[in-house]
């Protein structure tokens, strides 16, 4: 069925990004003109982590992913129940793990 609607856009996932990335921490920064989210891979036992993915956004897309993230968690928490707060948790380095040493 063909649109004429010139608000649509055709979006292309490829398999190579369909795949994800996996991350356990952002770290958000910005400055006046932009908001940049660092996705970063903090493994049990070792002490260093690397950036797995940096999304560049403008402030009005940094606040309307934080609009869209509510709303989700919204929908997902009344399917599957509240999800629990970890404020206060520290970044766990070791993950209950060996700590690293020199």
């Amino acid at each position: 069925m063909e649109s004429n609607n010139s608000n649509e856009i055709n979006i292309e996932l490829t398999e190579e990004i369909a795949d994800g990335i996996y991350s356990n921490l952002a770290i958000i920064t910005h400055s006046n003109s932009e908001f940049i989210i660092d996705y970063v891979k903090v493994m049990p036992g070792v002490p260093k982590a690397k950036v797995k993915s940096r999304i560049i956004l403008t402030p009005a897309h940094a606040k309307r992913l934080m609009q869209a993230l509510t709303e989700n968690i919204g929908k997902y928490e009344s399917v599957h129940g509240v999800i629990k707060d970890t404020e206060g948790v520290g970044i766990p380095m070791n993950f209950g793990g060996p700590t690293a040493q020199a």
